[in-house]
């Protein structure tokens, strides 16, 4: 799948809050994850699976995917969660993914794998490759505690094993896990787009007020925008007379990855041009 048509914002709301769904849902995030695992007490899990097959056998927008983040599937209640909503969800998230051997019992709707431990990182590349998943992602506060990381940067290295992994399998881009400070909107602004420059592409929010912040951080610039539409009119010029070599008026020559590159961003600007 290529960059602008991958989802951009992925938006969990608590399993245990149905109230919450339609709001999720009309917030504007390209994706709505209702949470089963983390945001949900253990008391309440069992509500929480009821209130998300309820909703998801219901009816809803059908222009917004409805993913649900089940339990771990090493557990007895992981199993039951996907179960119940694997072929009712748009897409299953799977926590703590540490093997592609976990993922030959899912069925139902496409697996996204959250890779959250040092294991899960190493199989990155088995695990992107297992034909039943859909996308990858880090997990990056169960993986920065296990890792006792304590500064952000400290994870660059492994989400560029992420990336590369994901490109490998041919899968959409990498988004970016949640950030926690939703009152820290230039934090996020900040963080989103150092991830940019990693090759993340997206971002999970616990927020609706997030989404705005990484819209705008993902949004092409000026200067880029103009830059590939030189490169694609180049390009088109190139095609119309036959020439083949597609050269820009500064006397460079690009090739047909760059091209279209160009014209991803092009589409991607066109996309987010509202935000």
């Amino acid at each position: 799948m290529s960059t602008p048509y991958a989802p951009l914002t992925w938006l969990y709301v608590p399993g245990d809050r149905p109230e919450r769904f339609p709001k999720a849902v009309a917030s504007g995030a390209d994706v709505v994850i209702i949470d089963l695992e983390d945001a949900v007490a253990p008391a309440r899990k069992d509500e929480a699976r009821a209130n998300a097959v309820a909703y998801l056998s219901g009816a809803r927008d059908a222009g917004v995917a409805v993913h649900v983040r089940v339990n771990d599937l090493a557990t007895g209640r992981g199993r039951a969660d996907l179960a119940a909503v694997g072929d009712l969800a748009d897409g299953v998230r799977l926590p703590k993914v540490e093997s592609a051997a976990v993922l030959d019992a899912v069925t139902g709707a496409p697996a996204y794998a959250l890779l959250e431990s040092a294991a899960g990182v190493l199989a990155a590349r088995e695990i992107a490759a297992h034909p039943k998943v859909a996308g990858v992602a880090l997990g990056e506060q169960d993986l920065a505690a296990e890792l006792a990381v304590t500064d952000g940067r400290a994870l660059d290295h492994l989400r560029l094993q992420v990336v590369l992994a994901a490109a490998a399998a041919h899968l959409p881009p990498v988004p970016m896990s949640v950030f926690p400070d939703v009152k820290d909107e230039a934090g996020l602004l900040a963080s989103c787009l150092a991830g940019r420059a990693l090759g993340l592409f997206g971002r999970a929010a616990i927020h609706p007020r997030q989404i705005p912040v990484i819209r705008r951080a993902f949004r092409p610039g000026e200067e880029e925008t103009a830059r590939a539409a030189e490169i694609v009119e180049a390009a088109e010029r190139a095609e119309r007379s036959g020439t083949g070599a597609v050269a820009l008026p500064d006397g460079r020559f690009v090739d047909a990855p760059i091209v279209a590159r160009a014209r991803r961003t092009l589409t991607l600007a066109e996309r987010l041009a509202d935000a």
